[in-house]
């Protein structure tokens, strides 16, 4: 995975900007299963939000530690209770961002 920099992180949260959020935590709260959906999405996508709803009892530092622990996703930005997300595509014809990011 690649460390991002700062003019790295302005880029993905430019491009993030106008996207919808993806998935959500809601009541069920952080699971292995989410984690493992969020990362099958990260290999088509490399670059989304998360949204957590207010019925939600975890925390946008929360959500973020576990994220950021459990996998090689990064947490670009957090946005009131709203996270964008980035990770390197393993498939090469999906990497995007990646690419772009490492041009920067």
């Amino acid at each position: 995975m690649i460390e991002l920099r700062g003019k790295q992180k302005r880029y993905l949260r430019a491009s993030a900007h106008s996207m919808n959020p993806l998935f959500s935590v809601g009541k069920q709260g952080l699971t292995e299963n989410w984690l493992e959906q969020l990362g099958s999405a990260m290999e088509k996508r490399e670059l989304f939000k998360v949204n957590i709803l207010n019925n939600s009892d975890v925390t946008v530092d929360e959500v973020k530690e576990f994220i950021e622990s459990n996998s090689s996703i990064k947490v670009v930005q957090t946005i009131g209770h709203t996270l964008v997300l980035f990770d390197q595509a393993r498939d090469p014809k999906y990497r995007n961002y990646s690419i772009a990011v490492q041009k920067i």
